[in-house]
């Protein structure tokens, strides 16, 4: 990896404490094996497992993470409408009622001088029906090509069938297509014919003995009532995801995509 290509490094959905525990662990390290030039970390389960808070934000930045994404839980903690008009770094799918503050995309210069775009969107099916994430992108494409080739799009989405279109539908216009919400991690990444990395989803930074990061004996009573119950952060197997872009020069072009998952 490197010479002179762009390397991104992406953090999946960090959980709560345990997520910004492990996170704090092994970042470092992660940036330097790497030679990262760019952290993005998907935040929307920053605070408790739900939504994120000004000291957590800090917090991440303080390790190194250059851009936080998010999904349909970053609206969870009522903090995070005064993080979005303060905080250009920290994003909201660009996709949501354009009422609502804060922006989708942030084109962020690294330390060579490149600049390196970080496009949020979220899926539909059996989400919330906001606008049309092709649409969107499209529109959000046409502004943000023209000052770099290299975009990065967090997808947060159920459906892998959404995320598949989508990334096809993308393949070639952005560098890579990076899946987040299932806390997941898939085993399917590649590169796509037009030269766009992809994968269905990144996984979870967080604890892995749970029901996607929540304690296991709640998850199991809500489907067993079908009555609410609060859910509260797990805490055992504790892992960090993720995955980490090659990106060749300037051209926008992904030439690999590594998942990983530690310890």
């Amino acid at each position: 990896m490197k010479n002179d290509n762009l390397i991104v490094l992406f953090i999946a959905d960090i959980i709560g404490k345990p997520g910004l525990d492990i996170t704090t662990l092994y970042l470092s390290g992660l940036i330097k094996k790497y030679d990262a030039d760019i952290v993005i970390a998907n935040g929307e389960n920053a605070y408790q497992g739900k939504g994120m808070i000004p000291q957590v934000a800090a917090q991440y930045k303080s390790l190194g993470i250059d851009v936080i994404t998010g999904g349909n839980h970053t609206w969870d903690n009522y903090q995070i409408f005064n993080l979005l008009k303060e905080s250009p770094h920290i994003l909201r799918p660009a996709n949501y009622p354009k009422i609502l503050p804060g922006k989708g995309y942030i084109v962020h210069t690294v330390r060579s001088g490149a600049k390196i775009a970080v496009l949020n969107l979220q899926g539909r099916t059996f989400m919330q029906t906001i606008d049309c994430p092709f649409q969107s992108a499209m529109n959000l494409l046409e502004r943000i090509t023209p000052e770099t080739k290299n975009i990065i799009v967090d997808f947060h989405a159920e459906a892998t069938a959404e995320k598949q279109a989508l990334a096809h539908y993308l393949d070639g216009k952005v560098t890579a297509f990076i899946g987040t919400h299932t806390h997941v991690q898939t085993a399917d990444e590649r590169l796509l014919p037009g030269g766009t990395a992809y994968i269905s989803d990144a996984g979870m930074t967080g604890p892995h003995d749970s029901v996607i990061g929540m304690k296991k004996e709640i998850s199991i009573r809500r489907f067993l009532m079908q009555t609410p119950h609060k859910y509260e952060v797990a805490e055992n197997d504790v892992r960090i995801q993720g995955v980490v872009v090659e990106i060749r020069g300037s051209e926008g072009k992904a030439v690999g995509l590594e998942r990983f998952s530690l310890p």
